[in-house]
């Protein structure tokens, strides 16, 4: 389930002339039935409400006062959000006529036109107040206070995300608190201006309109709103003719493949980093320590320390906050099953409250091999927005390349991996052949049989964590290069860059060569620190019979410290 809570006006959408009617009534128990949370967003007194609306226990919160109050029904508690009005203000405003005139615990509302004079009063006595309007009525707040504001407080309350939050409203007040949710939905009667930016309009009017919205959440979770799926959408670069390429940002799996070094881990690191910037939660399975220096993201575990599913569950009850899960120090062949008990877990997360919105699988081949029996606990099919990247793409389970709906093929055998893909399925690619040039990655769209050349956007933070991560991160034990010498006398593990270099000025000449002369330095730094330039001009050194020992050295080091910084 996608949508966990409804939150919604009162005045003009769920109620008309202030009266909820007994189908709506019944249509928000059915909602709550489907064990979707339910938040009452609205203007008024909270003591006006439970006069006019004797049903507020149908509503797990309540945020009252244009967002300045928020009560919780079932424990009466209420709490403030903003400060109370200065008696002075509300004295002058008394004074100038104002009427009628409400003053609440935070909220001060009169109607129109008194609207200048309210303007005059707040200027007269100095404060930093702002105006909110709802159709006729003129509400004054302390600054920064709105729908939007209250609305967040009652989701943190709840632990759930905006981007699990349907709203819907029909006046001015009601544009902010919209916005924050992931869908947000006008009544027929709303005003112009709030169906224009709503992703969608209802066909009736206050709770009919409401009605038809419950009806559309029990039945398909709102499957059938486009437009909302459409301006959510998450971009990864442009195609050539300039028009942007976009993954939903809930569906089906999504596979990014291609070669050792290719580019995998940049166009993912594009897709986490939109994430992050737009309020998304994430949990990144992280086999060989790629992701440990990503930006937005809490790690657990390293070389050294095992995760543990329980803090990984702790962490994501936060739904700001995102996780990368180092498996580095679980060994290889506990891998599988640890996913497998981190996988059921997520799952059951999500079922109650829709996060984390992404699951990242690196190295999914290893993950998922071929002979991957999911637990019954982890329900492969129900795996939705979830990204897996490999080297292998036909070699990650069939149960989970079946539901792939975009596969990504980077780097110069893009085409070629594409292809790989779509055999695995017993299935060939719309124009697999395609040429791409360097800086360009393959699409396949597979549910419109589109096969798209694009360029994508390059991550902010790629470089930065390239970078940090092989020059002093923590390699894994798979990843690291050894010293071993002439009949393996040695066994001397270079966990990065930085004890590459310092390890290779003290092993004697007799090992340094007899590794140079079997281009172990050269595949090191192109299958494990994946840098092809770097394991290039590596292989250029080993090669040159003119230089010794020494002088080989020299050379390598220089090579290195030209494209990594050593740590600080």
């Amino acid at each position: 389930m996608r949508y966990h809570v409804l939150a919604t006006d009162y005045d003009g959408t769920i109620a008309h002339h202030g009266r909820v009617d007994a189908p709506t009534l019944a249509a928000l128990e059915e909602l709550r039935r489907s064990g979707r949370k339910l938040v009452l967003v609205t203007g008024r007194l909270l003591e006006d409400l439970q006069t006019v609306f004797p049903r507020t226990g149908l509503f797990d919160h309540i945020v009252a006062e244009n967002g300045a109050l928020l009560h919780r029904p079932a424990t009466q508690e209420t709490r403030l959000l903003g400060e109370a009005p200065p008696a002075r203000f509300v004295e002058m405003l008394r004074e100038r006529g104002v009427a009628p005139l409400a003053v609440g615990h935070v909220i001060v509302a009169t109607w129109h036109p008194h609207e200048d004079a309210v303007l005059e009063a707040i200027r007269s006595c100095g404060l930093e107040l702002h105006v909110a309007f709802n159709k006729g009525a003129v509400m004054v707040l302390p600054s920064g206070i709105n729908k939007a504001t209250g609305l967040a407080a009652a989701l943190a309350e709840l632990k759930l995300s905006p981007h699990n939050a349907v709203g819907v409203g029909d006046a001015e007040n009601d544009h902010a608190f919209l916005a924050t949710c992931e869908c947000s939905v006008a009544v027929a009667n709303a005003l112009p201006a709030l169906k224009e930016r709503a992703h969608f309009v209802t066909a009736g009017d206050h709770g009919r309109g409401v009605q038809e919205l419950v009806r559309a959440l029990a039945e398909s979770d709102l499957r059938g709103f486009t437009e909302c799926a459409e301006r959510t959408a998450l971009s990864v670069g442009a195609r050539r003719d300039g028009s942007p390429l976009h993954v939903p940002v809930y569906g089906p799996p999504v596979l990014i493949a291609g070669a050792s070094g290719s580019g995998k881990s940049t166009l993912a690191t594009r897709l986490l980093e939109e994430l992050a910037e737009r309020g998304y939660q994430f949990c990144v399975i992280d086999p060989e320590g790629d992701y440990v220096d990503l930006a937005d993201a809490t790690v657990l575990g390293d070389a050294d320390h095992a995760p543990r599913a329980e803090p990984v569950l702790e962490l994501l009850e936060v739904p700001a906050q995102s996780c990368v899960v180092n498996l580095l120090g679980v060994p290889l062949g506990d891998r599988p099953a640890f996913v497998d008990t981190l996988l059921s877990r997520l799952q059951e997360m999500r079922a109650r409250t829709g996060r984390p919105h992404w699951i990242v699988a690196d190295e999914a081949h290893h993950l998922f091999p071929p002979e991957w029996r999911p637990s019954a606990l982890t329900r492969a099919a129900e795996l939705a927005s979830l990204l897996m990247i490999t080297v292998h793409p036909e070699r990650v389970s069939r149960s989970l390349l079946d539901r792939v709906s975009i596969v990504f093929g980077v780097g110069a055998s893009a085409a070629e991996t594409i292809t790989r893909f779509g055999a695995a399925l017993g299935a060939t690619a719309p124009g697999a052949d395609e040429a791409v040039a360097e800086g360009q990655c393959l699409a396949w769209l597979r549910a419109g049989g589109e096969l798209a050349v694009f360029a994508p956007t390059p991550p902010r933070g790629e470089r930065r964590r390239h970078v940090r991560k092989y020059s002093a991160g923590e390699l894994g034990p798979d990843k690291s290069f050894y010293f071993r010498g002439p009949e393996g006398r040695l066994n001397l593990r270079a966990r990065n860059l930085h004890a590459f270099l310092e390890l290779a000025e003290g092993v004697d000449d007799e090992t340094w060569q007899h590794h140079r002369e079997r281009a172990d330095y050269s595949r090191w730094l192109g299958d494990a620190i994946k840098d092809a330039e770097l394991a290039g001009e590596a292989e250029r050194i080993e090669r040159d019979r003119g230089l010794d020992a020494a002088a080989s050295r020299a050379a390598l080091r220089a090579a290195i410290e030209r494209r990594y910084t050593a740590p600080a």
